[in-house]
């Protein structure tokens, strides 16, 4: 059976593929993260996932590459990850007592083959304080975060309601990525360790 390779640096998405129990390598793709004049943000994320999962797809003939790519939206506006602690303090204001949408995308390629879909998740925050901002940028957390959170992190504290895929929130859609790995002939249950009752 051929190797699952996740075409990604974020300890976030390793973690939540080691979640499910997929067996897997990683070695994060080198692309161009760019918006192309007048693209949408969900052509955007799908893009760039197909974009990561054939890059490395294209010098590991025969494995499966799962490329991935997350953007926070607002007002149609694509929020990258900040470039400073004023710009993550601006992003968070703007995100400040409204619902924005993050747009995960994930795709899989093998070869010349690649599929790919995404998942939107509405996400509310309530309203935050000058100050709270303030201080959570001082953490340092915002800093490689689309839209300068991390639900996962000291940012859920923001986050008044969600509808959607938290996982897709962190990073990677679990249900949307075993769906994808299973219709590709290689269900992560499969790798899932047996115990010595059922062994019995």
């Amino acid at each position: 059976m051929s190797c699952l390779i996740l075409a990604s640096a974020s300890p976030r998405r390793a973690e939540l593929l080691r979640q499910i129990g997929a067996d897997f390598q990683v070695a994060p793709a080198e692309i161009d993260e760019t918006p192309q004049p007048g693209e949408g943000a969900q052509h955007y994320v799908e893009r760039l996932a197909r974009e990561k999962a054939s890059c490395v797809a294209g010098g590991a003939p025969g494995a499966r590459v799962l490329g991935s790519d997350t953007s926070v939206v607002v007002d149609g506006e694509i929020l990258g990850k900040p470039e400073s602690d004023t710009q993550a303090c601006e992003m968070l204001r703007r995100l400040s007592g409204r619902t924005h949408q993050v747009m995960t995308s994930i795709a899989l390629a093998q070869d010349q083959k690649c599929r790919s879909l995404v998942v939107v998740t509405d996400v509310s925050f309530r309203e935050l304080s000058e100050a709270e901002i303030v201080a959570y940028v001082a953490t340092g957390e915002p800093m490689d975060k689309a839209g300068s959170y991390g639900i996962q992190g000291l940012g859920g504290i923001f986050v008044r309601e969600l509808k959607g895929s938290y996982s897709a929130v962190v990073g990677l859609p679990l249900q949307e990525t075993a769906e994808l790995l299973a219709d590709a002939g290689d269900p992560v249950w499969r790798h899932w360790p047996c115990s010595k009752e059922s062994q019995a």
